[in-house]
């Protein structure tokens, strides 16, 4: 093969079933693929106690895999030596490449691209349930190929891109364990003395949703749990209630305010904090699902009840006092009585900027991952569309 061509997956990827009976009292390991492009990962051990299917299939290193169910969301790879001999269930197809033309990581490449990714999407709209892109679907989808060392050129041009992503990932895992370290160590200090959480910041819970605030002559923007992530702000989607003047005033929003997340199913999004910067025209309300904190005046400044929050949360603090089953709940009463380390103002300020300070560092360098994604995104598919020279990305990466 001298020239690039299109070809079906079918006619350089070949199934292999290479079947495992499970007997009784054996434990086996198993295999998965993520989305995302996460990729393959060990699912653990099971037996046939465990697992409801009689048989397996083995898998192999440099098997070309996927999720049937979950495709659409990125999940592909190429088996790693680490997962060689684990068993995978009907739910995730092994391939073994024809070698000779193909090299299995650039076929994944070509189902990372987000285009591709899309078009699967759009074959499983309207579907029910969990509906499969199945294997026949894998078999007929059409593949750039271009010559075994271009394809192999490619690949080293995005390896040398991930390499980059994956060394600034390490950046933001060291700075976020050394950041929520010292954070740690500022707000637990036992040579400072505690106070109750109410002597320190100002409570309120927001309102209630109901279908009498459906509609009224004072629409508000209001937040809610959905809104707050773990230290930000996801404003895509807020939502609207009637609130009237006096409940404006009393549920209103104001620069450094600090809401926390106080209820849920799930014990990481219990206590979630996030500031607020004003990032919408006021008045802003807040829904019942919230907690909201504000500095006292004189007492603290808004960056330290941010800080304060965002311990409470990295220690499960918050979810200490958290009451509740299936759903846990902060409860205004017992966040109220939560023991804080008040130091003075002007150590709060001190303590502001040194940890201010190490959270921009880690929000740069999360932009520059998220940039360094974006550059990925448009090189991989510029490369295998051929709109972008591949001797030129190779200067440029």
């Amino acid at each position: 093969m001298s020239e690039w061509q299109r070809v079906p997956a079918g006619k350089i990827a070949r199934q292999r079933r290479e079947i495992v009976r499970l007997v009784p009292g054996t434990e086996y390991r198993t295999m998965g693929v993520r989305w995302y492009s996460k990729g393959a990962y060990d699912r653990g051990v099971v037996t046939t106690e465990t697992v409801k299917a009689k048989s397996l299939y083995r898998v192999r290193e440099g098997d070309f895999t996927f999720n049937r169910i979950d495709t659409q969301k990125g999940a592909f790879d190429v088996v790693s030596a680490g997962l060689d001999g684990a068993l995978a269930t009907n739910e995730f197809p092994l391939y073994e490449v024809n070698e000779a033309e193909l090299d299995a990581r650039f076929l994944l490449l070509n189902f990372q691209r987000p285009d591709v990714l899309r078009e699967i999407s759009a074959m499983r709209a309207g579907s029910e349930g969990r509906a499969r892109w199945k294997e026949a679907d894998f078999e007929a989808w059409m593949v750039p190929m271009p010559p075994l060392p271009v394809q192999r050129r490619i690949i080293e041009v995005i390896d040398a891109i991930d390499d980059q992503i994956a060394a600034l990932n390490a950046e933001m895992r060291a700075l976020t364990k050394v950041l929520r370290r010292r954070r740690a160590d500022l707000v637990t200090d036992d040579s400072i003395e505690a106070v109750r959480a109410e002597q320190a910041f100002d409570f309120s819970t927001g309102v209630r949703r109901t279908p009498d605030r459906a509609a009224g002559p004072y629409m508000t923007p209001y937040l809610r749990s959905a809104n707050v992530g773990y230290g930000t702000l996801d404003l895509s989607d807020v939502l609207e209630m009637n609130y009237d003047p006096a409940e404006r005033e009393k549920f209103g929003l104001r620069y450094g305010d600090v809401v926390v997340s106080e209820g849920s199913a799930s014990a990481n999004a219990v206590g979630m904090p996030a500031m607020w910067r004003d990032e919408l025209p006021a008045p802003v309300c807040t829904q019942m699902t919230l907690l909201r904190l504000r500095a006292r005046e004189g007492v603290c400044i808004p960056e330290f009840v941010f800080h304060w929050c965002m311990w409470a949360y990295e220690s499960r603090a918050f979810l200490d006092v958290a009451g509740g089953t299936n759903i846990k709940h902060i409860s205004a009463k017992r966040a109220k009585g939560m023991a804080v380390r008040l130091p003075s103002l002007d150590r709060q300020r001190e303590m502001a900027v040194e940890l201010d300070a190490m959270e921009s560092a880690l929000e740069a360098t999360r932009a520059e991952a998220t940039r360094l994604g974006g550059v990925r995104a448009g090189l991989l598919s510029g490369l295998l569309d051929r709109t972008i020279n591949i001797e030129s990305a190779e200067r440029e990466v």
